[in-house]
C-alpha cells in the first residue's frame, strides 16, 4: 500500500488528507495520506528518513517549505526559482523537491476568470513578499502581463523578491506599502498573499473604491472562504478569486506522482472541503 503525508507544525488545520482521501476513494486506490506534526528542529532528519518509514513522499506546509528546499538532494526548476519546496518524493535513491503552488494558483485563476483572462490585465498588484508571493509572481510572469507590482510592509523583502525573480526589472517592481492605495486605480488584478484577513488575523485594510470596474481581486487565504477583502470586492461588483482553489489544484501533481493517477479538481471535491470549512467557522 502506497503511503504519503502532509508535514507541518502545527498540522491539525490541514485539509490535505480530506482532498487526497477523496481522490483515493474515487479512483479505488489502496493508499493512505497522513498528517504528520514535525517540529522545525526535527524536520531535516525527517526529510532524510521518510522513505525508510514507508512513505512514497508528501506535501510540506508551514513552516517547513524553505527548510525543505535546503534539505532535499535535487530540486525542480520551479522549486529553484521559488527557493521553497512543497512536494517531496524519492527517485533513484535521492529526495526530490518541487513547488506546485505556482501551478495551483494559476490553474485556479484560469478556472475562475476563464482562459485568456490575462489579455485584459496590463498591471497586477501582489501584496506580500513571502513564499506564497513568490509562487504567485512566478505564475503571473508566465503570462503576457506588462507590469507586476510587489508591495510589502518591509520594502526590502519586496525588493529582494524582485531581484531574485526579475534581475533586469523588466516586469517586476517593488512598491512601498504606503503607496498601495494609490496603485489600486491603475491595477487590473490584485492578489493578497499575506495572512491579513485570515481567521484570527486583522483584515487587510485596502480601499477598493477607486478600483477599475473590470478589475479582479484574488486572496490566497481560504479560512474564511470569503475574506474581508473579497467581501469588499464583491460589494464593488468586482470579480473575485478565493483561496480554496489554489489549495485544491496544488495538490494534484503530488497525488499523481505518489499514486500514479492524475486526479481532477471537481465541483464535488470543492463542495466537500467547503462544507468542512463552513462547519468549523
Amino acid at each position: 500500500m502506497t503511503k504519503a503525508f502532509v508535514v507541518g507544525h502545527p498540522i491539525r488545520h490541514s485539509r490535505s488528507p480530506m482532498i487526497h482521501g477523496h481522490w483515493l476513494a474515487g479512483h479505488g486506490l489502496e493508499g493512505a495520506y497522513e498528517k504528520l506534526d514535525v517540529a522545525p528542529a526535527d524536520f531535516p532528519t525527517f526529510v532524510r528518513s521518510f522513505a525508510a518509514q514507508g512513505y512514497a513522499g508528501g506535501n510540506v506546509t508551514i513552516p517547513h517549505k524553505e527548510a525543505a528546499y535546503l534539505a532535499v538532494d535535487r530540486r525542480t526548476p520551479r522549486a529553484e526559482k521559488m527557493k521553497a519546496v512543497n512536494t517531496l518524493w524519492v527517485e533513484d535513491g535521492l529526495v526530490w523537491g518541487d513547488n506546485t503552488d505556482v501551478l495551483g494558483f494559476m490553474a485556479h485563476l484560469d478556472d475562475t476568470l476563464g482562459i485568456g483572462w490575462e489579455q485584459a490585465v496590463d498591471t497586477a498588484l501582489v501584496l506580500g513578499a513571502g513564499g506564497a508571493a513568490r509562487a504567485v509572481v512566478a505564475g503571473l510572469q508566465d503570462r503576457p502581463i506588462r507590469r507586476i507590482l510587489v508591495a510589502n510592509r518591509t520594502l526590502t523583502k519586496a525588493e529582494e523578491l524582485v531581484r531574485d525573480l526579475d534581475p533586469e526589472g523588466a516586469v517586476l517592481a517593488a512598491l512601498p506599502w504606503e503607496e498601495v492605495g494609490g496603485a489600486v486605480a491603475a491595477t487590473d488584478l490584485i492578489v493578497n498573499t499575506t495572512s491579513l484577513g485570515m481567521a484570527g488575523q486583522p483584515p487587510l485594510a485596502l480601499d477598493l473604491s477607486a478600483a477599475r470596474p473590470t478589475a479582479a481581486v484574488a486572496d490566497i487565504v481560504y479560512v474564511p472562504l470569503e475574506t474581508p477583502l473579497l467581501a469588499a470586492a464583491t460589494a464593488r461588483g468586482l470579480r473575485t478569486v478565493d483561496g480554496l482553489g489554489m489549495l485544491l489544484h496544488q495538490a494534484a501533481p503530488g497525488f499523481a506522482r505518489w499514486f500514479g493517477v492524475t486526479p481532477q479538481v471537481t465541483a464535488e471535491l470543492r463542495a466537500l472541503v467547503e462544507a468542512d470549512l463552513r462547519s468549523k467557522a
